[in-house]
């Protein structure tokens, strides 16, 4: 019995080999609001991940000569000083994949809608340089939102970032829904990223898009208003990384920061716990690099790099209309262009109520098709015009024919251009009804009955105009054919339009 013993015992000595086992280990300093000091990690990069002794995760942010703060992304209240960190020597990564489609996640990319874990045999880094000027192809394909305003005087292009900014309450996420909604069909893949919503907000906006067929494509991030400051802030960073995975495969993305103010107030929290030096607004100084090396993420990539896209239409909340603040500055000198959004307008029954003055798209009529240009070229420049006449004609009643031919003309386009929530139109009616109103069809229809006209006419003209559709699916331009035809067809309807 006792050889027995002796000869396992020999065998399992032979059989023995020791592994060595190399870890970065340190220790909580202190615990406060998200934060932790940690000292022994003299190794540890920055943005590199590390683990807590209960399972948390941080992120090492700031590096100091004898300690370093790391934000944690998750309960930091069962953390406690002296616990083990270990650093992980891997910056932070999310999971990415084609199974992520349809799903809502959390800032650290696992799912949180209740329907289970999805596999994923990739991950992105967070943090990414983005894309050289090499890769880069200038913007010229259309991303059609199915808000008319916006397809005929402000486009977007597929790698364009334009800017959605107004006053809180003036239909900032409407618009962007309302372009997720839109994208069926269109070969395009959605990110919404939630940055400090309330989660009733965001149930109402899953729940919309999922109405609407749109999760199909979607990919909501989300980082709730009751989460930490942490979560806020890497939110974004997310969202880009997936966005990033599917430009990569060839495919377009439209991503949309629900919104950028609420990140940078998170990362001022983060910043001032971290004991960084405040600038303007208590912002640290580089709350610019913050939002402009997220935004740069977003390009449309020549067919040698796969030729990929991401549209990004970042949101930004002014204070009383102040877009001279400091955030709304920094973010419209990184952007393509910017939509403003009116608190006045809004309540006059504008809707949406963008100021076409106050708003541009630095890409232009690049960004649309020919049919499109033609037809809202005039209107740009007629809008305008209707906005400096109507504020003169508050102070006279002597005007020309001309002039009151112009406000009339300009009062109609008002009207036309309104448009109920949740309802896109198709880029092909959106020609037709605003080819009617340059050409002066509707000069003799009164105000109050345009939306009566443009929805008889659209449909009128669909069932009627068959060459004209023809060709603009087609031929992205009408024919001299086509356009003969829809002006019959804009005539008949119009004869049997009761006024």
């Amino acid at each position: 019995m006792s050889n027995t013993i002796v000869e396992n015992l020999k065998r399992e000595i032979e059989n023995f080999t020791s592994k060595l086992q190399v870890e970065k280990v340190g220790a909580v300093l202190e615990v406060f609001d998200g934060i932790a000091k940690v000292s022994g990690l003299s190794d540890v990069k920055s943005s590199e991940m590390v683990t807590f002794a209960n399972g948390e995760v941080g992120v090492a942010l700031n590096l100091e000569e004898d300690a370093v703060g790391v934000i944690i992304l998750g309960d930091y209240s069962k953390i406690k000083e002296g616990d083990e960190v270990k650093a992980t020597g891997k910056i932070l990564e999310v999971p990415v994949g084609d199974a992520i489609i349809g799903r809502v996640v959390n800032a650290n990319g696992v799912p949180i809608d209740g329907k289970g874990g999805f596999k994923s045999d990739k991950t992105y880094p967070i943090e990414r340089v983005a894309s050289g000027v090499v890769t880069r192809q200038s913007v010229d394909q259309p991303v059609s939102t199915g808000i008319k305003v916006i397809d005929a005087i402000i486009p977007v292009g597929r790698g364009q970032r334009e800017l959605i900014i107004g006053d809180r309450q003036t239909g900032k996420t409407a618009i962007a829904i309302d372009a997720i909604l839109n994208q069926k069909g269109q070969n395009m893949i959605c990110v919404y990223v939630s940055i400090g919503q309330k989660d009733s907000k965001l149930r109402k906006i899953q729940a919309r898009l999922e109405e609407g067929g749109a999760m199909a494509y979607t990919v909501i991030v989300s980082a709730g208003a009751s989460e930490a400051a942490a979560l806020s802030y890497i939110a974004p960073y997310t969202g880009v990384s997936i966005a990033e995975y599917f430009m990569d495969q060839g495919k377009d993305v439209l991503i949309i920061y629900d919104d950028l103010s609420k990140h940078a107030v998170a990362y001022r929290e983060i910043s001032l716990l971290l004991r960084r030096p405040p600038g303007r607004e208590a912002y640290p100084g580089d709350v610019f690099y913050l939002h402009s090396r997220l935004l740069e993420r977003a390009c449309r990539k020549n067919k040698e790099y796969g030729g990929g896209s991401i549209t990004a239409f970042p949101i930004i909340e002014t204070q009383a209309g102040d877009i001279s603040a400091y955030i709304p500055t920094n973010v419209i000198s990184i952007t393509d262009g910017q939509i403003f959004l009116e608190t006045d307008l809004f309540y006059k029954g504008i809707r949406p109520a963008v100021n076409v003055g106050s708003s541009v798209s630095r890409v232009g009529g690049n960004a649309q098709i020919k049919a499109m240009k033609k037809v809202a070229g005039p209107l740009k420049l007629e809008m305008a015009q209707y906005r400096e006449l109507e504020a003169f004609a508050q102070f006279g009643s002597d005007l020309d024919d001309a002039t009151k031919r112009q406000i009339e003309r300009g009062k109609r386009s008002v009207e036309l251009l309104k448009q109920l929530q949740y309802s896109p139109v198709k880029v092909e009616n959106q020609i037709v009804a605003l080819y009617a109103l340059v050409k002066g069809y509707m000069d003799d229809v009164e105000v109050n009955k345009i939306k009566d006209f443009e929805a008889g006419l659209v449909e009128y003209a669909e069932r009627n105009a068959k060459t004209f559709y023809k060709e603009l699916m087609t031929d992205k331009m009408w024919s001299d054919k086509g356009e003969e035809e829809l002006k019959k067809v804009i005539a008949d309807f119009k004869t049997s339009f009761v006024k």
